[in-house]
């Protein structure tokens, strides 16, 4: 991270610089006369030469190793020219707050203008905008704008109301600046708030603007595949009458080539497996021609698909008894699902109840793809069928791609996520709700007995009954699903889990909450089956639900916030602290997964730390992560041997190498 990426971080450090050059500059004009003045004095140039190296301030930094040196050599004879060096690097601090860029900034590369004026598009890039449509979206962006600057003058007075109220704790009357900060901030959040609002309907409306010019006819997507249903009848010597209906839906262009792929696999499903032969029809007393219907129609937000055949149908029985002979489920499982239950099975990776494998569809490989393209748009499909009269396939998706909806739920300590479309509602159970039949938890539900699905099983936690009970129909069956509380609704993006990553059946994705904490969200479908979780889904969630609890050491608060914002970027929490002395009360107090420290700090320093924490038994095996800007290769073996687990300096520190220590030390990959 540097200065250009989080230039709210300069007022921060200016105003740590402006307060540790103050008093550099009266531990100067004591030199001689204060025993002490050199040692404290190397102390703030020291702490000040840190923040200035994690903000990429080479200048600065430089200043204060040098001013360093010369306090280290004799103080007494080198006051003058400690007093200048000191003098240069408050000059180079004020030219920051007057907003002169550094040698830094300067040399950063221009954009080549030129490169995206000449750049070539390729064919079907070109999109028709309205031109009223155009002054809309610039009109919004200036307006995002104005809004955007209004945020940071408030930033800026948050940050002043943070000094005063730093300044404010040793005043003689500090309830009277408490009652001023109160009178402050209330009137900060107030604007804040206010700005908030017209940011959000600006955002909604650009947002809404955007997704409109990617809608397009669902209708060419329809016919298309209707000609691909009709050409394979032609090729397989079959008798087929298709026909299209798309009416007027309208649909994300994004997600119809999404979904391109999947619809073909459903149409030649239906040509292929579905629709008999014409001597097979005669022998049915069926027409010797087949029918192939494919619809789309419009439901509030969302488009209803649907590929319909009067083929054969499918023998539900026959789904299970291939489940069971496969290892799917087990037989006590099998003997209590429905038909529409037992269809759903057909979307499970990898089944299939056919034996031989034909040119046009292959074997255990097709619905399962169906099913993982329509989720991943936030979608849901369902099948139906009757034996001899046909099978429907209906695939339910947004009009337009937004984020994912998800209900954050509470499991102990860990927190889970379901897709938010397929439920229904949710409710408090009262005590007592939960009761056991043959071993499975059961509860009573609008005079019917349901068998729901508790998360505490797949979290490791031990099951305390539940106390929210969330109702979801999936795939046109009921799913219930048990958790301790609801922790609310937030839109994300699913992040699904690459299947040569070991992708687990449970999970769907990972996502990130407003908050940056990561979160798995399960597959609903995983749930409605009734299946045990592999080893596979528990070990993703408990990697995903909690996030690693990181002890931040640092006297400075510059350094201390920026490597807490590196660490909370990727989802670490972290709790910091400005001394080692606070640190031991963090640990005494909360557990914490890895400590991340600074050495030199007043009192105790962070070897001193290290050691006293090595010296507890609770804390023997307790990862610790110096940082530190000293790197000599004999401070790097004192904090080793002080019992270090691992040594980064502050110069040039990478943040993707940071959290990803700490994780592996912390036992997350």
């Amino acid at each position: 991270m540097t200065a250009r990426d989080d230039a709210d971080l300069i007022a921060l450090f200016l105003e740590e610089a402006g307060e540790r050059l103050e008093r550099v500059i009266e531990l100067v004009g004591r030199i001689g006369t204060d025993d002490l003045a050199v040692v404290e004095l190397r102390r703030e140039l020291h702490a000040l030469k840190g923040a200035s190296r994690m903000m990429s301030l080479g200048e600065i930094s430089d200043l204060c190793h040098r001013a360093e040196d010369l306090a280290a050599v004799d103080a007494a004879d080198q006051r003058d020219e400690l007093a200048s060096c000191c003098t240069a690097i408050a000059t180079l601090v004020e030219s920051l707050s007057g907003g002169t860029p550094g040698a830094e900034e300067s040399s950063a590369p221009q954009p080549d203008r030129r490169s995206t004026s000449k750049k070539r598009r390729a064919p079907g890039e070109n999109m028709r905008v309205k031109a009223g449509v155009v002054d809309d979206l610039a009109d919004r962006g200036a307006r995002l704008r104005v809004i955007a600057v209004a945020a940071e003058g408030l930033a800026d007075r948050i940050f002043r109301l943070a000094t005063l109220a730093e300044r404010g704790v040793g005043d003689h009357a500090p309830e009277q600046v408490l009652a001023t900060l109160a009178t402050s901030l209330r009137q900060v959040g107030l604007e804040l708030e206010g700005g908030q609002r017209i940011l959000r309907r600006l955002a909604d409306r650009q947002l809404d603007t955007l997704l409109h010019l990617q809608i397009q006819p669902i209708r060419p997507f329809v016919r298309l595949l209707a000609d691909h249903a009709r050409e394979l009848a032609d090729s397989l010597g079959k008798r087929v009458e298709v026909t299209a209906d798309a009416g007027d839906a309208q649909l994300d262009r994004r997600i119809s080539n999404a979904l391109r792929e999947a619809f073909l696999h459903l149409v030649r499903n239906a040509v292929d497996h579905g629709v008999e032969t014409p001597g097979d029809r005669r022998l049915a007393g069926k027409a010797e021609t087949a029918e192939v219907r494919l619809e789309a129609s419009t439901d509030g937000d969302r488009v209803r698909l649907v590929v319909r055949d009067d083929g054969r149908g499918i023998e539900a029985g026959s789904v299970v008894a291939a489940a069971v002979e496969r290892g799917f489920i087990e037989p006590e499982e099998a003997a209590g699902l429905v038909d529409v239950e037992a269809l759903h099975l057909l979307l499970l990776p990898g089944f299939t109840t056919r034996d031989e494998t034909s040119q046009v569809s292959g074997r255990g490989v097709g619905l399962d793809a169906v099913a993982a393209a329509v989720r991943a748009v936030g979608g849901d499909v369902w099948l139906e069928s009757q034996l001899g009269r046909g099978t429907t396939v209906t695939v339910e998706v947004p009009i337009a791609r937004r984020g994912d909806r998800v209900l954050v739920l509470k499991v102990g300590e860990h927190q889970l996520a379901l897709p938010a479309a397929p439920i229904q509602a949710f409710r408090r159970l009262p005590p007592g709700a939960v009761t056991e039949e043959n071993g499975r938890r059961r509860i009573e539900i609008r005079g019917q007995s349901i068998f729901p699905r508790f998360l505490s099983d797949l979290a490791g936690e031990d099951s305390r009954g539940g106390a929210v009970l969330v109702e979801t129909v999936v795939g046109g069956a009921f799913v219930g699903v048990v958790a301790d509380d609801v922790v609310g609704e937030e839109e994300v993006i699913v992040r699904p889990i690459p299947a040569a990553a070991g992708a687990p059946a449970g999970v769907e994705g990972i996502a990130l909450l407003a908050s940056g904490r990561p979160v798995a969200v399960l597959s609903l479908q995983r749930l409605g089956l009734g299946t045990p979780f592999d080893p596979v889904s528990r070990e993703c969630v408990r990697r995903t639900v909690r996030p690693i609890r990181a002890l931040l050491v640092d006297d400075s608060y510059v350094t201390r916030e920026m490597v807490r914002r590196l660490l909370e970027d990727a989802g670490i929490a972290v709790t910091g602290v400005g001394s080692a002395e606070d640190a031991l009360h963090a640990l005494a107090s909360r557990p914490m997964d890895c400590v991340v420290t600074d050495i030199e700090m007043p009192g105790m320093d962070g070897l001193g730390l290290t050691r006293a924490i090595r010296e507890d038994p609770a804390y023997a095996d307790l990862p610790i992560v110096v940082v530190s800007t000293l790197d000599r290769p004999a401070d790097r073996l004192a904090g080793l041997e002080a019992g270090a687990d691992a040594y980064l300096t502050k110069q040039g520190l990478d943040a993707r190498e940071l959290v990803a220590l700490v994780r592996r030390v912390a036992g997350d990959g």
